[in-house]
């Protein structure tokens, strides 16, 4: 046993201790950040578009979180958000995973499907004279 290789195998073969890469420990022990998936996402950038084109939004972040992801429409880069559209997966057996909050915090509007709560979106039809 001249040699470290011989002596990590017989330790190992003994059963006394295991090498254990922290890297792949911490991985799998760190849940996933909750994410929008393409669709979704899609949809929620189609309404996007449609509000810097209406001059209302002119900028956006989106965050990953462990418990949800949010999409943060500003329309000014140094603000607080406007608007905020958050999916929760916790909430979505009981009030929906997708929520529509304000600047202020307020629940806007929730729902179980993502289409449904960004109706919230669209402008109700108005009588042109």
């Amino acid at each position: 046993m001249a040699d470290g290789a011989d002596y990590s195998a017989s330790r190992s073969a003994g059963g006394s201790a295991a090498t254990v890469d922290l890297s792949e420990h911490r991985r799998r022990n760190t849940p996933e950040p909750v994410t929008f998936q393409r669709r979704e996402l899609d949809r929620i950038l189609q309404v996007y578009g449609r509000m810097v084109a209406e001059g209302q939004w002119r900028d956006y972040a989106i965050d990953h979180l462990r418990d949800r992801a949010i999409f943060s429409a500003f329309r000014r880069t140094s603000e607080v958000p406007l608007y905020r559209i958050e999916k929760d997966p916790s909430r979505a057996r009981k009030q929906g995973a997708f929520a529509i909050i304000s600047a202020a915090g307020v629940v806007l509007k929730r729902g179980h499907e993502l289409q449904t709560v960004l109706r919230y979106f669209d402008k109700a039809p108005r009588v042109v004279r």
